[in-house]
């Protein structure tokens, strides 16, 4: 008995009819993937559902007729995929006579959150300017050393001394560390 394959896609073999297809996903899969991201919860459900949205535009590559709609195209692609992924969701609950005993730690109380957040924000008003400039633009603007220094016109060895010398006094605070 001899085994034979059957291509998925008969149509996939002529590659070259499909080189504007990879090219199109060169040029925008990084746009798709932040489209993606956004209609889930998961970086990794986005990617699934990123991929199955491009293999169906891929399947209709040749019945696509203006080329320059495909992000359109593959956006409705995608919004109908997760549509259709939400509506099979199963639910997998299931009712019992006891409620099962939770796992982990307790959640946190949200009001000691806040206040170390509060602490936080403290001593983060007691450093130097230019400390808390550094700090704040690292940690809460989620910016680079190089973007940090480009934007307070220093170096970026200025940027990373004066952010360990900061870090440092925010450690021995001692408000931040009876709030811990």
């Amino acid at each position: 008995m001899t085994a034979t394959t059957t291509p998925v896609c008969t149509s996939a073999s002529n590659a070259a009819v499909y080189a504007s297809f990879s090219s199109y996903i060169r040029a925008r899969g990084s746009v798709l993937q932040r489209t993606a991201r956004s209609l889930t919860s998961n970086p990794c459900d986005a990617e699934d559902l990123l991929q199955t949205a491009l293999t169906k535009t891929y399947l209709a590559w040749d019945r696509i007729e203006d080329h320059r709609a495909l992000d359109g195209y593959v956006r409705r692609a995608l919004v109908n995929t997760r549509t259709s992924q939400w509506r099979k969701r199963r639910v997998d609950e299931f009712p019992c006579e006891e409620l099962p005993e939770r796992e982990g730690s307790p959640a946190a109380d949200p009001a000691e959150q806040q206040a170390l957040r509060d602490a936080m924000w403290r001593a983060v008003h007691k450093l130097p300017a230019r400390q808390r400039a550094m700090v704040v633009l690292r940690y809460y603007e989620d910016m680079t050393e190089v973007q940090t220094a480009e934007l307070l016109g220093v170096s970026v060895g200025t940027v990373k001394s004066a952010v360990s010398r900061a870090l440092g006094k925010l450690r021995e605070d001692p408000e931040l560390l009876a709030a811990a």
